[in-house]
Order: C-alpha cells, then structure tokens, then sequence
C-alpha cells in the first residue's frame, strides 16, 4: 500500500507539473488577450506529433524539446498574425474560431500523421527503488524541467522589460498604450509564449503517454478546470491547482478506475466554485 501510494503522489506530481505548464499558457492567453483559447489542447498535441518526427529524423529527444515548441511556436504566430489578430475583440468569435482552429489541426494530423497512437521510448531508461517498486528516472526528470521552465518564466515575467509590458498591459491597456508600450507586440509574443508552453508540455508528455491526434482533447477540458479553478487570470494558481488536481485524481486512482477518479477531480471543482466562484486564487 505504501509503495502505490508513494507512486501515485509521485505520478501525480509530475503530471501536474506538465498540466501546470499547459493551463500556464492557456491562462497566459486568457489573462492578457482574453482570448479562450479552445485550441490549445490542439497545440499541446501538435508538439507531440513534432517531436516524434524530429526523434524519428534524428534519434535525439533533447533536440526534439527544443525544435517542436518552436515549430508551435511558428504555428502560434501564423495564427495570431492571420486569423485572431482581426477578431480579438469579439470573445464569441474567437471561441467558435478557435474550436475550428482545433478541428483543422486534428484533421491535418489525422491525415499526414495517421489515426494509429505511436509511442516515443524513455530517453533516459533507469529506474530506481521506491520501496517495494521500481519508479522511471526519467519522469522525475520532466518534473525538474517543468519545474525549471516555470521558474524561468516567473523571471521573464518578473524581471525582463518584456514581462514588465506583459503585466502593464493585463492592469491598464490604454495607460499602456499611452505609455508608448506597443501592446500589438506583447499580444503577438503572449499568444506564441502560450502556445510553446503548450507544445513543450506536449513533448514532455510524450514518452509517458500514446501520441495520437485526439491526445488534446481531454487535457483541453482538464487545463480548463485548472485555469477556473485557480482563478482565471492567476498564473501561479493554475500551478498550485494543477498539482493539487493530480494529486486527487493520482491518489483516487489507487482506489478506483481512473476514469471513475476524474470524478474526484471534477467534485473538487464543484466544491470550490460553491464556496469561492472567482477561484481559489481569483480576485
């Protein structure tokens, strides 16, 4: 008992971890652009999908980390650039926009990349004894990368001029605007920050689970509960909710189905939003 249960806070950690990452970006989107963006389960696919092809060109997993987000990234400013850049005032087309966004990128890779789940190997295979079982090195190894990207991210966010715009622009847009910051810019860079967080989350996520073109659909819902439940807007609440929900659903999982512990996940976010409706963490 003791052994599952240290292996499903341990799993649940580190899938919260990479969960933090995808409802970072989402909310970093949400937060500035106001955009709700239903593609970027899309996304986090599309950086998975990448960095199979680049493992499958180059045998290299590392390379892939780098190359698929920025690859997404690419894709991040083609759309902002050529489809969202002309509506982001209107919240309900940009949903339905979105939503077709995310159909589009499930069919292209449903064509080019087929319908069959491919999985990606262990780039580093040890394992090491926890208690009575043995636990995969390199899950605790994505867990210190998630760890590593939010803290860079806070210092982007904290101590660059870039991120001083970022958060001058989510207080005030036109004391922004008459402060000579080029809001135009930090939308366009915000929308591609949001969607390399996605990508990578999705490259993590991939040697731990089947690559296949419907992966995003059920992590858009969970980063959607994530973002609500942490207060919408409030960056490192999603991360504390996105441990905190893993957690539950990993621990739940060792006394029943997994299917049947989302359960717990969704009656914690019942719970919450009865007792505090703007979130956890929201104003």
């Amino acid at each position: 008992m003791a052994s599952n249960l240290a292996v499903a806070v341990l799993n649940g950690i580190v899938w919260g971890l990479i969960m933090a990452l995808i409802a970072l970006g989402l909310n970093l989107i949400f937060g500035l652009l106001h955009i709700i963006n239903m593609a970027h389960g899309a996304l986090y696919m599309l950086g998975a999908v990448f960095s199979w092809y680049v493992i499958e060109l180059t045998g290299n997993y590392w390379l892939a980390l780098i190359v698929a987000p920025l690859g997404v990234g690419l894709v991040g400013l083609a759309l902002e650039r050529g489809l969202l850049r002309t509506i982001e005032d209107q919240p309900l087309v940009t949903i339905i926009c979105t939503f077709g966004i995310m159909l589009v990128l499930q069919q292209l890779v449903l064509t080019y990349f087929g319908g069959t789940a491919r999985r990606i190997a262990l780039p580093i295979p040890g394992r090491f004894r926890l208690f009575d079982l043995q636990y995969p090195v390199m899950r605790i190894v994505i867990a210190a990368i998630s760890a590593a990207v939010m803290g860079g991210l806070w210092i982007f966010l904290n101590r660059t001029r870039y991120g001083l715009w970022m958060r001058a622009v989510v207080q005030d847009r036109e004391m922004a605007v008459a402060l000579g910051i080029p809001v135009d810019q930090v939308y366009m860079w915000t929308f591609i920050l949001g969607s390399v967080l996605a990508a990578f989350s999705g490259v993590l996520a991939a040697p731990i689970v089947s690559v296949d073109f419907m992966m995003g659909r059920e992590i858009l819902i969970m980063a959607f509960i994530i973002v609500i439940v942490g207060g919408m807007g409030n960056l490192w609440g999603s991360v504390v909710t996105a441990v905190m929900i893993s957690l539950i659903h990993g621990v739940g999982s060792i006394f029943v189905v997994p299917s049947t512990a989302t359960v717990f996940s969704l009656g914690f976010m019942i719970l919450v939003l009865l007792v505090r409706p703007q979130g956890l963490f929201g104003e």
